[in-house]
């Protein structure tokens, strides 16, 4: 199993992937920027409070910058994601002539936009190929051995030169719940990982 396609199948069998709430290109925008070092269930029900407040990007981008803080509390750094959704919504609605972009390029102009919010965008949103590497995705690589780098922005560049773009939208989609369900940051529970024959961390481990 030392191909990377392999890995990739291994870890669909042992996780179903996290399904977002929303589809709409705003609201994806929107709740990317929000989960930054936010747990799912927190960034869907800040999420939800806020849409419900807000349901189209004029009516935030028009809004009350403390009233979205408590909207959006207890998302990690609040006060700052408030300013950025709300700066966001009025580029949406200013710049890109109401409507979300669809390139990375684009999408990083909007505060609170790192690569991986735009690749998850990109992909869940439009449907188009996007490879959206968080902290799960890359621990994940790194600790395999199957592909290192030093930071996230490396390892997006390798894993889109050594996995087909068709499958690009499944690593973030599965790679995230095997990091918080089995390759756990600390306690990883590596005696039930269908990868750990191969994997060098495991290896390490056990010597």
């Amino acid at each position: 199993m030392n191909d990377i396609i392999d890995v990739i199948e291994e870890v669909k069998k042992m996780v179903s992937p996290h399904i977002g709430l929303w589809d709409e290109p705003w609201q994806v925008l929107i709740t990317g920027i929000l989960s930054a070092r936010t747990k799912d269930e927190t960034t869907d029900r800040a999420s939800l409070r806020l849409f419900c407040r807000f349901p189209n990007s004029r009516e935030l981008s028009r809004a009350d910058e403390k009233i979205v803080e408590s909207i959006i509390k207890p998302v990690g750094f609040y006060r700052q994601k408030a300013k950025n959704i709300i700066e966001a919504s009025r580029m949406i609605v200013e710049d890109f002539n109401g409507k979300v972009p669809e390139t990375i390029d684009e999408l990083l102009r909007i505060p609170g936009v790192g690569r991986k919010v735009a690749n998850i965008v990109i992909s869940n949103a439009f449907n188009e190929h996007g490879l959206a590497v968080d902290t799960h995705v890359f621990r994940i690589f790194n600790r395999i051995g199957i592909v290192k780098a030093k930071k996230p922005e490396e390892m997006e560049i390798k894993l889109k030169s050594k996995i087909p773009h068709e499958r690009w939208n499944e690593i973030n989609s599965y790679f995230v719940e095997f990091g918080k369900n089995v390759c756990k940051p600390l306690n990883p529970k590596c005696e039930i990982c269908l990868l750990n024959k191969k994997c060098e961390y495991f290896r390490r481990k056990v010597k």
